[in-house]
């Protein structure tokens, strides 16, 4: 019995993945790319028109569940900060196939531009518009500075809250010791979302502040005596 087309299809996307993150888009061949599908190269350019396409498709092949994951997060009716811990909680926690793609990603945005082009492309048309209208909300309710511009917001946000938990999973058999240093899970969500919506520096007036000054001052001065 034939296999059905979609199938097809799907078996060339995740071949070419595997060929993309060994050889670069560029370095992968299309003919290596059909013989991992168990197809024929016919086949290859019957679903995709170049390997720029087919590059995109395999994008697509994870975005777009990521996506929908985000969506419902981001457009619920949940309050600003809960919707904005959903979403920082969903991509932190990628999937090791999302992970992979986005490792793709941004390496083959690096090398082509006219790849880079369409890949924003993409999610102008996706998750960004999700991020700033998420955080224009924020900025309505008191929750971020209105003075910020929405996209420097968002963007500082969303890495802050994302960043650290894919540090602490790449960083898990690399440097044991930050892994040590830095809480997991739920807690290191709450934390960096934190920390994006109030900054690390302690305000000059604040406890914090004065209590760091003063640390400064003495420090200073222990090394003056050492001297």
């Amino acid at each position: 019995m034939a296999r059905p087309r979609s199938d097809i299809r799907h078996r060339i996307v995740l071949a070419a993945r595997k060929r993309f993150l060994a050889e670069g888009v560029d370095g992968a061949s299309m003919r290596a790319i059909a013989s991992d599908a168990k197809t024929s190269l016919g086949m290859i350019t019957y679903y995709f028109a170049s390997k720029d396409e087919l590059f995109l498709a395999v994008l697509e092949d994870v975005y777009e569940k990521l996506l929908h994951d985000l969506e419902a997060r981001l457009a619920g009716p949940a309050p600003v900060r809960e919707r904005l811990r959903a979403a920082i909680l969903r991509v932190g926690g990628a999937t090791d196939d999302e992970v992979e793609v986005i490792r793709l990603v941004l390496r083959e945005a690096l090398v082509s531009s006219s790849r880079l082009d369409r890949v924003i492309e993409r999610f102008r048309r996706g998750h960004l518009p999700l991020m700033v209208a998420t955080i224009a909300d924020a900025q309505r309710e008191g929750l971020v500075r209105a003075d910020v511009p929405l996209p420097l917001a968002a963007i500082s946000i969303f890495a802050t809250g994302i960043l650290p938990q894919l540090a602490r999973r790449f960083a898990a058999e690399r440097v044991p010791l930050i892994v040590d240093m830095i809480p997991a899970g739920d807690a290191l969500v709450d934390l960096a979302l934190d920390t994006a919506l109030r900054g690390v520096g302690a305000a000059p007036s604040s406890p914090s502040g004065r209590e760091n000054r003063e640390a400064a001052k003495e420090k200073k001065k222990r090394a003056k005596r050492e001297n």
